[in-house]
């Protein structure tokens, strides 16, 4: 069965292990990068007048397969200025679902755009081979 909540099933990738390490080295950068924009806007919030805002709650399902791999990403959203994971569970057919506070969403599939997003690039860091959307 195909989600209708934008969730893009990911396939293992074709990348060998001397790439892996670049992978998480990559992959770290980029999280970094995304920590300081993330507290940026903030921060921003904080010190300007008004209440830029406009929280919200997405559920997402992921593509993760084990429980490290779902630890690693709830714990990275959470770590996220602005976002908060709220909690987790398995479907009935399996699939891991989590629950996705965002400070700054606009709409739930713009919070499950950025989640993808992350847990794409987390997996194909992750993952021996990597992963393809």
């Amino acid at each position: 069965m195909t989600p209708t909540d934008g969730t893009v099933d990911l396939r293992p990738g074709t990348k060998g292990a001397l790439s892996w390490p670049v992978r998480w080295l990559v992959f770290w950068c980029w999280y970094a990068w995304a920590l300081v924009t993330s507290s940026g806007a903030v921060l921003h919030d904080l010190i300007t007048p008004g209440d830029q805002a406009r929280s919200g709650i997405a559920r997402v399902h992921s593509n993760c397969r084990t429980d490290p791999e779902l630890t690693l990403l709830s714990t990275l959203i959470t770590l996220t200025p602005g976002t908060l994971t709220l909690g987790t569970r398995r479907e009935a057919d399996g699939r891991r679902l989590l629950y996705v506070h965002g400070l700054y969403a606009d709409d739930a599939d713009a919070l499950r755009e950025e989640i993808h997003d992350m847990e794409r690039r987390m997996l194909h860091a992750m993952r021996r081979t990597g992963v393809t959307a």
